[in-house]
């Protein structure tokens, strides 16, 4: 059996990144062997619970349970007014049973286990197309370029009114997303709606490959600006490569921003690996499990990426998870300033346990730390320099005042307070980013403090800001 360490993303983000290979490059992880052992363990242990349940009065009271279950479900197959699926039932009860544990522990089914994977290694079959539900109308944001879509002259703002024949209207985004996903080769025909067309017409797509770059990176003047939209398994290839293209170019780079907004995470060894790239040494990241034995650390090793220039982190209420372990080690080492506003606050991970061709049990094993031993489950990492990003007028009355966090998802593993010192736990906050580079105040706010024009007093030595 294998077991993965995943920074799953928080539930309102649709994006789960789950599944790792490797630990890339320089990063020192001894998590993995970590993971593995614990997965192999429950198994060990669930087998001899299996052959001596009767033994101990713990093990008793649990298969007592398990009889009440299984009467449970006996009544509901016999006298439920239908007959339900036996599949099912089973499938909710461990959904029902992972879910009371905390919002990131689920059960992944066959199906979405295999989505899950797709997702996490960046490719899948399907249009190449991000889109978004608004007031239930299933709307194109934008094509990815070189894509079917692209090539099919798919545009944003489009308003997809059926999807080969059967009407878009009332289906959830993953329902419509799992319609439009496929194998490749394999045709689709998407009915559209485009102002000032008066009628909906036809476009046929033949779905292909769709490779997702997480990293997307280009010369802000002499300023190498870096977007990752999440840690999937190519990030860290990703960032070295756009990077090293990128410097080619510049010439002489005056520093870096690495933009994590809206991150909602994903691999831990990508993280690791990322955050490492501009760390000489020290620990990037600690795990503390439910046994003394299972606290892990990652360091970083010798070499910079960024030859010691400085960095500045972008974050904002959507950075989660990996997001939080990059920024917060970069933070803890004094080799970024974090500008923006407070982030998710998930400072737990999760391990993949495959079930064979059943799908999947996604579990919290751990909570994670940053180098100076904080935590930031439900709490957060609070930026060195708050900046707000000012909504525009016609999303100002939509939003609510009301934060969204991790401390605001219901049965969420709380923050380990230190002795006599409790926590007020809080998370998250606004998420909100223009499109318009011009009009993002916090991303005009990073360059300028790269270039001087803007200061951060408390924070100007500690990044290399002089």
């Amino acid at each position: 059996m294998r077991g993965w360490l995943p920074l799953g993303a928080p539930p309102h983000i649709r994006n789960s990144m789950n599944m790792a290979q490797n630990v890339v490059r320089k990063a020192k992880v001894g998590l993995w062997a970590y993971v593995v052992l614990a997965a192999v363990a429950g198994a060990v242990a669930a087998l001899n619970i299996g052959r001596s349940h009767s033994a101990t009065p713990k093990g008793s009271e649990i298969y007592s349970s398990l009889d009440r279950f299984g009467q449970v479900l006996e009544i509901v197959r016999d006298r439920y007014v239908e007959k339900p699926n036996a599949e099912a039932l089973i499938e909710n009860a461990i959904n029902g049973m992972l879910a009371g544990l905390d919002p990131h522990s689920s059960y992944l089914n066959a199906k979405n286990y295999r989505d899950m994977q797709a997702e996490t290694q960046g490719e899948f079959g399907g249009l190449g197309i991000e889109v978004t539900m608004e007031q239930g109308l299933l709307k194109v944001v934008s094509p990815i370029d070189d894509t079917p879509a692209a090539k099919a002259g798919l545009q944003a703002n489009d308003i997809i009114v059926a999807i080969d024949g059967a009407d878009a209207m009332g289906l959830s985004l993953d329902q419509a997303v799992d319609k439009m996903r496929g194998a490749p080769n394999t045709p689709i025909t998407l009915k559209i709606a485009r102002k000032p067309h008066n009628e909906p017409f036809d476009v046929t797509i033949v779905r292909d490959v769709i490779r997702i770059n997480p990293v997307k990176a280009r010369l802000e003047g002499d300023i190498i600006y870096v977007k990752i939209s999440s840690f999937s398994e190519t990030a860290h290839a990703n960032l070295v490569r756009e990077i090293a293209a990128l410097k080619k170019t510049a010439g002489k780079v005056r520093g870096y921003v690495i933009d994590l907004r809206n991150d909602p995470g994903g691999l831990l060894n990508q993280a690791i690996a990322i955050a490492d790239d501009f760390l000489e040494q020290g620990t990037i990241v600690m795990t503390k499990g439910r046994n003394a034995e299972e606290a892990q650390r990652a360091f970083a090793r010798p070499g910079d990426l960024a030859e010691g220039k400085p960095v500045v982190v972008l974050i904002n209420g959507g950075s989660a998870s990996a997001s939080e372990i990059v920024a917060g080690a970069l933070q803890d080492h004094h080799r970024a300033t974090v500008v923006g506003t407070r982030s998710f606050g998930k400072g737990s991970v999760q391990t993949i346990i495959p079930l064979g061709d059943r799908g999947a049990l996604r579990i919290t094993t751990a909570r994670y730390y940053t180098p100076s031993g904080r935590s930031i489950q439900a709490t957060g990492i609070n930026p060195d320099v708050i900046v707000e990003q000012e909504l525009p007028p016609e999303l100002q009355a939509k939003v609510s005042t009301r934060t969204f966090g991790e401390a605001s998802l219901r049965g969420h593993l709380h923050h380990e307070d230190a002795p006599g010192k409790p926590t007020k736990e809080e998370s998250g906050s606004q998420s909100y980013v223009p499109k318009e580079p011009e009009k993002d105040t916090q991303l005009q706010y990073a360059l300028n403090l790269l270039k001087g024009t803007a200061t951060a007093p408390t924070m100007m030595k500690r990044s290399g800001l002089e």
